[in-house]
């Protein structure tokens, strides 16, 4: 089975929201694929579509080329973790995945398979009423890897999770995306995509935003600016000034210049005498160009 998620035109409204407005996007084998958005932007309805859980207005969802609905076996074709929490309390999580695995025709092998490949031994016969987040997180995950399946789909799978689970779960999506599988993953926290995903799909008001590789939107946020460090400051400014060069002050010792090339910086500095001790590219995280991306597309937005 083809491994991707293919997502074209879809539309949906909920009463007077229009909760999905022409979202298209492909997810493809071999990537870790983020997805992110504002609050309202329209990420989990677009993934409760994708699982048949809501039906689109208009547009279609498709696994591997067929929709979900159509999977006799779906384990076997995608994987998904929506909910944590949607478990039976009462029973334990070796029985929760012995259910799951029952229900799709799975092997039992692949019971303990999963739960040892996310750190659950030890508290597989324990009920799961009694797990703690970060516990119930790795069983949902357990459960998306249940079926081996070529296509995973996580709602953000890193909430709960203490440092070495974010450690572990970022080495997981590489491990998974590097065995040629399309993995997509929907999270607020941009440092975990910035070292996870490949690519960003962003959305905000039902609509793709941006869809690029991560290290092209953080360069593009850039846009080509330096960063100056020098005990000079004003000196700094004025020599650059007149080569037409716009110059911001972000701290007590540091300039962003646009406008020039590094190389230039140097040479203007060094032409006017002017110490420095540090000039290089502007560096901006995922999160600043998230940010600086969306800021139009937030539903919801509080005074600082």
């Amino acid at each position: 089975m083809q491994a991707t998620i293919e997502v074209s035109g879809l539309r949906k409204r909920f009463g007077p929201t229009l909760a999905l407005d022409g979202m298209s996007f492909t997810v493809r084998p071999g990537q870790v694929t983020g997805f992110v958005g504002p609050n309202g932007a329209g990420k989990s309805t677009t993934m409760r579509v994708i699982l048949g859980l809501d039906a689109a207005d208009e547009g279609h969802a498709l696994v591997g080329g067929r929709p979900y609905t159509s999977l006799r076996t779906p384990l076997r074709h995608i994987g998904a973790l929506l909910d944590a929490a949607a478990l039976q309390p009462s029973r334990s999580a070796r029985d929760h995945l012995r259910w799951l695995a029952h229900s799709q025709k799975l092997a039992v092998r692949r019971v303990d398979e999963v739960i040892e490949q996310v750190g659950l031994t030890s508290v597989a016969r324990r009920r799961t009423g009694g797990f703690s987040l970060g516990m119930r997180q790795r069983l949902g995950i357990a459960a998306a890897l249940l079926g081996d399946p070529p296509v995973l789909m996580l709602d953000e799978p890193v909430n709960g999770l203490d440092p070495e689970g974010i450690v572990w779960i970022r080495g997981l999506l590489r491990s998974l995306a590097g065995e040629g599988r399309a993995v997509l993953i929907s999270s607020h926290l941009m440092s975990e995509l910035e070292d996870a995903a490949d690519r960003l799909v962003v959305v905000g008001r039902g609509r793709v935003i941006a869809d690029t590789g991560v290290a092209e939107l953080i360069a593009a946020a850039a846009g080509g600016r330096v960063t100056l460090r020098t005990t000079a400051p004003e000196r700094a400014r004025a020599a650059l000034a007149h080569a037409s060069a716009a110059v911001t002050v972000t701290g007590p010792d540091t300039l962003v210049v646009a406008g020039l090339p590094a190389e230039r910086v140097v040479a203007l500095l060094t032409a006017g005498g002017v110490a420095f001790a540090e000039v290089a590219a502007h560096r901006v995280t995922l999160e600043q160009a998230y940010l600086e991306l969306t800021r139009d597309a937030a539903e919801f937005r509080g005074t600082a």
